[in-house]
């Protein structure tokens, strides 16, 4: 039989946090309620972005049946990370609203049917799951545009929630191109000086001992130029001109040759 729904958690997911004897910042609270279906955390290194999406995916194991909770990264290791946070947040729980009844390197399933499972970063071996309800993409900035674009259609059927967090790397890929341009986003910006766990000494000797840049990207959440970049994305989008006319109608790279010999 599947367990009842905690009604108090399923009320206010915040308490989960409490019941593990975590105090959120009020933004995380506020992340946790939410029901958007898109989020994008756009947060500084050691804010507290894996802490909440750990309970956020907890939450949606305990109070959905049959729910699929998928944890995507750059590589395997780095899900792995995340996954981990998860199973320390379970631990820290003083009861667990619905035991797991399985547990392996990369899945948790508990007695109500609902997975939570650590994706490797491979396109080919991911296309298998669907009917996901949360799909979480950690350091969301690095993992490659072909991975995400993989994944995005496994929430089409199920209507389930996205949520990307990640620091900056750069204007490019999509994150980036999300984060400025996507429609339907829920944004949260979160800087290290935002955080009351990060002292002002640290942060005063970092920007001391990391290049500018760095120091833009990993605490102040700053989409700075690549550092390969030759002009600047600015300056590349201010060139474009949706009036000009494209030089060839069709690529010249793998055209379909035509009879005669013409490409």
């Amino acid at each position: 039989a599947v367990p009842p729904v905690d009604d108090a958690l399923a009320a206010d997911p915040v308490q989960l946090a409490v019941r593990a004897g975590i105090t959120l910042d009020d933004w995380q609270a506020d992340v946790m309620r939410s029901r958007e279906p898109q989020i994008i955390l756009l947060c500084s290194r050691q804010s507290g972005k894996s802490t909440v999406t750990s309970f956020i995916g907890l939450h949606e194991a305990f109070t959905q049946a049959h729910a699929l909770v998928l944890i995507l990264s750059p590589s395997l290791r780095q899900s792995g990370e995340l996954f981990a946070k998860i199973k320390a947040a379970l631990s820290a729980l003083d009861s667990v609203p619905v035991p797991v009844v399985r547990e392996t390197a990369d899945t948790l399933e508990f007695a109500n049917g609902a997975r939570i499972i650590c994706l490797p970063s491979s396109e080919g071996t991911i296309r298998g799951f669907s009917g996901v309800t949360l799909l979480l993409v950690d350091e969301a900035s690095r993992v490659p545009d072909p991975l995400y674009q993989a994944v995005r259609p496994m929430l089409a059927v199920s209507g389930g929630r996205l949520i990307l967090l990640s620091t900056p790397w750069g204007k490019r890929g999509f994150f980036f191109e999300e984060w400025t341009n996507g429609e339907g986003w829920h944004r949260v910006r979160i800087t290290a000086e935002q955080c009351p766990r990060i002292p002002s000494t640290w942060l005063a000797r970092e920007r001391l001992s990391l290049p500018r840049h760095v120091f833009d990207s990993e605490y102040m959440c700053q989409f700075g130029e690549t550092l390969d970049s030759v002009f600047s994305h600015d300056d590349i989008q201010a060139a474009l001109d949706p009036s000009v006319t494209p030089l060839f109608s069709r690529p010249l790279f793998g055209a379909t040759r035509q009879p005669g010999g013409a490409a």
